[in-house]
């Protein structure tokens, strides 16, 4: 019976463990918080070594070690086991081994990665049987448990912390949909993070997919060595498998559908349904389902979400804007009179790229960690200490035909738990508000 060890009792991590404790495993559960469920787990068969890290950890020989991908490789328990040589997976790797008849379009990319998921799975679900799952939507472990001899279709949103524990993970179709700076707060370097990107197809069959962004000039430069067949996609460029021309998305002669017929708004927007749409058809969805269900689909939440209107002035959450790639698409959105609510965590990522739209900014009011650097990037820039202090402030400014934004191009842990409960709790305060 093999050990293994577990870091990080999140819902990922206790999915992994049950999963690998049904196949046969002896499964440790650590994490540095106690756990509610640790009775529970106890019951299962499962170790549990909570309320931090037991020196006997380190003393064991693990057959291998699933880790929470948002824990950092040079925290110091999991630095030992890389020295030691211990091989270190993600739950995503461990599911995949169980769950042989799952097949996956597996998207990954700085920005826009959420949205083609969500698309690709309305599109899976107009086909049969189908699951959303990895940074969204379940853990694949969970899933993995539940229906893991049964087959489904699966869209698998992953971040670069997921796919550096993969060694075995095969898509049929999969994406790195753009490259720009981030998460400097957890990879070494830049170069790092994005090579890290292109594992998403290091084990692909020569008969899967791999769409390539030939817009992207990072990607062009490290998308390299692809064992598979290449689907080059642009929104400036005909010459290429997947492309726009006269109102309509094509690969290659089939229109997959007509770019008028979206609900979401945007130019990246477009390129985020081109995607999901050629996705879906290299997983078997036919043309009239995936036109229908791109025609249905309407904005994910937190990014680029309408709330509503009061005395002519519009508000906008993009809480999901946690770096500047994100937030300048949502900038490009509109033309002017943009009232913009930034700041959050810094995760050492420079804010030029926001320079070039100056002039769309009537006023940015900066808060959290980051406000004062907004100062040397918008003309008009006002600082304060919390999101509901940097509202009220642009509510004070506000005129009939202004946009107030939430585009943060940071992080959100120097003030919230996740980008999520920082765009509900500004919801609620736009509420209030109207």
């Amino acid at each position: 019976m093999a050990e293994v060890l577990i870091i990080g009792a999140a819902r990922s991590g206790k999915a992994a463990a049950r999963l690998l404790k049904k196949h046969g495993h002896a499964v440790t559960l650590t994490d540095s918080r106690k756990l509610e469920e640790r009775e529970e787990l106890i019951a299962e068969g499962i170790t549990v070594a909570d309320g931090g890290h037991p020196q006997w950890l380190l003393e064991k020989s693990w057959a291998f070690i699933v880790k929470n991908p948002g824990i950092p490789y040079r925290v110091p328990l999991v630095k030992a086991f890389v020295e030691k040589g211990v091989p270190i997976y993600t739950e995503v790797e461990i599911a995949y081994r169980y769950a042989r008849h799952f097949r996956y379009g597996a998207i990954t990319g700085t920005n826009g990665k959420t949205t083609i998921t969500s698309l690709l799975y309305e599109m899976l679900r107009r086909k049969g049987d189908a699951l959303v799952a990895g940074n969204i939507g379940y853990p694949l472990c969970e899933l993995a448990e539940r229906y893991e001899d049964e087959e489904k279709d699966v869209a698998l949103e992953l971040s670069n912390f997921q796919l550096l524990g993969m060694e075995q993970f095969s898509p049929l179709v999969s994406v790195v949909c753009n490259l720009a700076p981030d998460h400097l707060d957890y990879m070494d370097s830049l170069e790092d993070y994005y090579a890290s990107k292109m594992r998403i197809y290091q084990n692909a069959a020569p008969d899967a997919w791999f769409l390539r962004n030939v817009d992207d000039p990072l990607i062009l430069q490290y998308a390299q060595d692809i064992p598979c067949q290449i689907i080059d996609f642009s929104m400036k460029r005909s010459d290429v498998d997947l492309y726009c021309r006269d109102g309509k998305v094509w690969l290659h002669d089939t229109m997959l559908f007509s770019i008028d017929t979206l609900k979401i708004v945007g130019d990246y927007n477009v390129c985020n349904a081109m995607i999901a749409a050629c996705m879906a058809y290299r997983m078997g969805v036919s043309i009239a389902d995936i036109q229908a269900a791109a025609a249905s689909f309407t904005s994910v939440e937190h990014r680029l979400e309408y709330i509503g209107e009061a005395n002519g002035v519009r508000f906008y959450n993009d809480s999901k804007a946690t770096n500047t790639h994100a937030a300048a698409a949502a900038l490009s959105s509109f033309a002017s009179n943009i009232i913009l609510l930034a700041g959050g965590h810094d995760k050492g990522i420079p804010f030029d790229d926001l320079k070039r739209f100056d002039d769309r900014v009537k006023l940015c009011v900066a808060f959290g960690e980051t406000r004062e650097k907004f100062t040397d990037v918008f003309t008009n820039c006002i600082c304060r200490l919390t999101m509901k202090e940097a509202l009220e402030e642009a509510c004070a400014h506000a005129r009939p035909g202004d946009v107030i934004l939430l585009s943060p191009a940071c992080s959100s842990f120097d003030q919230f738990h996740n980008y999520e409960e920082r765009g509900r709790i500004f919801k609620q305060m736009v509420r209030e508000l109207l």
